[in-house]
């Protein structure tokens, strides 16, 4: 299995489509925060806007995702004359439509959140750039591949009838996979560790995550990456965005957590399983990412299952 598809699997997301908001010039819509645990996100079809944030104003063009891995409020506005206007939702059976209170529709944009374990899913969004915009709206296969995925949303957005909110469930996370495997140099402003524009690095990356117990010092990488010790540093945090080992911190963590939400395994096994020689190294480590140690983060998955 590919890097970004054990990602995925490893975060166990659940995606939620919550409104298509089809919204008439000068209108603005405030987005509240998502709880703990819940990522926003927005997929503009048709149209410009601005998605402002209190330290940034993103302009959105079709093809445009944004993602805001922390559910961070934001606003939606629209240009044109007049005095500003709100909106009004009519709910479905799905999710809700979002119109603006007068005028024809100048954008149409998805709006739904991710939610998450606070485990491998938590270490996954905190670990991303937040906000993270990436465009799909050049030529080229991902632009076409998400065409389709946006036609087909839209389809269904039209239908909502039975299976609807299944189906844009699983579209929705087929769009963060695709989010999460493009690169910084082409698609998405700042350097995703989960999108390695660099091939050599790309394959040291799907190395680690096959085996992330495995001893895997620097020299190690390096010699699978056919570079030497000081150019694989270099261009590992060039194209990540991360240092080697933030990366295999974070791989021997989520794959830890998995460990303790499906198995039996003990604490010390869990730990010699992701490549820590003690546990009291592990408990630290695991504590510092999850705010929990290994065993009360285990107790509280069994209270709540």
């Amino acid at each position: 299995m590919d890097s970004v598809s054990h990602l995925v699997r490893l975060a166990r997301l659940q995606a939620i489509l919550d409104k298509r908001c089809l919204l008439a010039g000068a209108t603005v819509m405030d987005v509240p925060p998502q709880g703990e645990g819940k990522a926003h996100f927005h997929v503009l079809l048709d149209g410009a806007c601005t998605l402002e944030l209190s330290d940034r104003r993103i302009e959105l063009q079709p093809g445009d995702v944004v993602l805001l891995p922390r559910g961070t409020p934001h606003r939606i506005r629209t240009a044109g004359a007049g005095q500003e206007q709100g909106v009004v939702e009519t709910p479905g059976g799905a999710f809700s439509t979002i119109r603006s209170r007068a005028g024809e529709s100048v954008i149409d944009l998805f709006c739904g959140h991710y939610s998450f374990g606070p485990g491998a899913g938590a270490m996954l969004f905190r670990s991303l750039p937040d906000p993270l915009r990436v465009s799909f709206a050049e030529s080229g296969e991902a632009n076409e591949n998400v065409r389709m995925l946006s036609a087909i949303m839209r389809r269904e957005a039209q239908n909502d009838g039975p299976g609807t909110a299944a189906i844009l469930s699983a579209l929705c996370n087929a769009l963060l996979a695709m989010v999460l495997r493009k690169s910084n140099g082409r698609l998405a402003e700042t350097a995703l560790w989960t999108a390695a524009h660099d091939e050599r690095i790309r394959a040291v990356i799907d190395e680690v995550f096959r085996d992330p117990g495995a001893d895997w010092p620097i020299a190690r990488l390096a010699q699978a990456a056919a570079m030497s010790r000081a150019t694989f540093i270099r261009h590992f945090s060039h194209s990540t965005g991360m240092t080697v080992g933030a990366f295999l911190t974070h791989i021997r963590l989520m794959t830890a957590a998995e460990l303790l939400a499906d198995t039996e395994l003990t604490v010390a096994s869990v730990a010699a399983e992701v490549g820590y020689r003690s546990e009291s190294a592990f408990s630290r480590a695991f504590r510092m990412a999850t705010g929990s140690t290994p065993a009360r983060f285990r107790r509280n998955l069994e209270h709540t299952a």
